[in-house]
């Protein structure tokens, strides 16, 4: 492991002054991982703190996590100890608990990084698991983009300081610095996809391939090599991205497979998703593409994937039919599930795309803001009745967004859809001095 301040210098993972949180189970790679920081303090002029979970999956998970908390005491070293329950966290999204488990720990890292308690989480990924993570991807139908393997820096926040690390020098670490480590018993639980890959294939690759895995990390690097080449020259100007929703327009689709098909692993990325999409998800929505306007499909991790107009959208929200009543008033109002409705009283109208004005006094009195409902119909502006269901589709908007879209409701007349358009009945006329400014922010 003499090696890792020259990669940490190499990769730029570490900068002086910065808060470093190593995430340790309490496992032979962890530990050493976080005793070999911890000694190169002074050095990286970082400060090395400990971040241990337990996943309620195993009974000793918390003894586990207690011999992290009585380590990081005895060598003074800050520590964070979190619990949460995984297997009730898969069986409410109806996911592996794999996906669960990892999904807990980002959740807990990217909620310390956030909070500044540490500017890096470091993870104690070595060459072995890297050499595991291509044949997993390879296996799943992954192309370039997957079985490129790991990087030694992701998304700048998280890095793998031990990635050209054999599992060798780990142990010889371990042994030279008289650390002990615990055994996590699911190891040899084959029914987890790594732990089979680990236990049963890799031996037998090993026995009649023994450079085996230096094989595969060259064959990841040739291949990261080329995707990094094809990326740079990826013209996705067009992909439209926020923190939940990735729109990929559908004139994209007739590009060449190389293409649309990064296209698409990049917009399940912007949307948080890296892991558990496969070549046949991909190919799922290149047919969604082809299919009429309104189609759906789901796929892992909560994404749904629909066919909108002129855009293939992914999505990881999913929306429950929540009752919402807000009274119109000046000021900020919350929407679950959409964003916020911000209402001013102005003398000057600007006109803008998404802002609507609206002449108060022409509302009844107890028109709130509500969810659509079945009923709801609404006076044209410029003139004409029709059902809210139909106006809305008339004006493109997509089916995901129809029943968390705020109203300005009486009864089950529709005086605004927030950032669309106003009633007839509402419009401000010339002369009149003052009206009520309606924007939207989107979450």
């Amino acid at each position: 492991m003499e090696n890792i301040l020259k990669t940490i210098e190499e990769k730029h993972l570490i900068k002086k002054g910065e808060i470093v949180a190593v995430a340790c189970s309490g496992g032979a790679d962890s530990m050493a991982l976080l005793h070999k920081l911890k000694s190169l303090e002074a050095d990286l002029g970082a400060e090395i703190i400990a971040v241990t979970i337990d996943h309620s999956i195993r009974q000793a998970g918390a003894t586990d996590a207690t011999f992290v908390e009585d380590f990081c005491k005895q060598n003074k070293i800050r520590c964070y100890k979190f619990k949460v329950d995984v297997p009730k966290l898969a069986m409410a999204k109806a996911i592996s608990l794999e996906s669960a488990g990892r999904e807990a720990r980002y959740g807990i890292f990217d909620a310390l990084l956030k909070k500044g308690v540490a500017n890096r989480i470091a993870i104690a990924h070595h060459e072995q698991d890297q050499a595991e993570t291509i044949l997993l991807h390879l296996f799943r139908g992954a192309g370039l983009s997957g079985v490129r393997g790991m990087e030694f820096k992701k998304d700048e926040h998280y890095i793998r300081p031990l990635l050209n690390t054999t599992k060798k020098e780990i142990f010889n670490y371990l042994k030279d610095n008289n650390l002990e480590y615990v055994e996590d018993e699911t190891n040899a639980e084959n029914i987890y996809t790594r732990n089979f890959l680990r236990n049963e294939i890799f031996p037998l690759l090993t026995k009649k391939w023994p450079n085996v895995t230096n094989a595969l990390i060259n064959f990841s690097k040739s291949v990261t090599e080329d995707d990094d080449y094809i990326n740079d020259n990826l013209n996705d100007s067009a992909l439209l991205i926020n923190e939940n929703t990735a729109q990929i327009p559908l004139s994209y689709f007739m590009y060449s497979n190389a293409v649309i098909n990064r296209i698409i692993f990049k917009a399940f990325h912007a949307i948080g998703v890296g892991v558990d999409i496969e070549r046949k998800h991909v190919e799922a929505i290149k047919d969604l593409a082809c299919k009429e306007n309104g189609k759906k499909i789901n796929l892992p991790l909560g994404v749904i994937a629909h066919k909108e107009y002129e855009y293939l959208t992914l999505t990881r929200k999913k929306f429950t039919n929540e009752t919402f009543y807000a009274e119109l008033k000046c000021g900020e109002t919350i929407v679950p599930h959409f964003g916020k409705i911000i209402v001013k009283r102005v003398k000057d109208y600007i006109q803008k795309s998404g802002v609507l004005y609206i002449d108060a006094k022409k509302l009844p009195k107890g028109a709130m803001w509500r969810f659509r409902k079945e009923s709801d119909f609404i006076e044209k502006f410029g003139g004409g009745t029709k059902k809210l269901k139909s106006f809305l589709i008339d004006k493109k908007i997509p089916q995901r967004e129809r029943d968390i879209l705020p109203v300005l409701a009486f009864g089950n007349e529709i005086f605004a859809v927030a950032g669309v358009e106003i009633s007839e009945k509402v419009k401000v006329e010339d002369g009149v001095k003052s009206a009520l400014k309606i924007e939207v922010y989107k979450q």
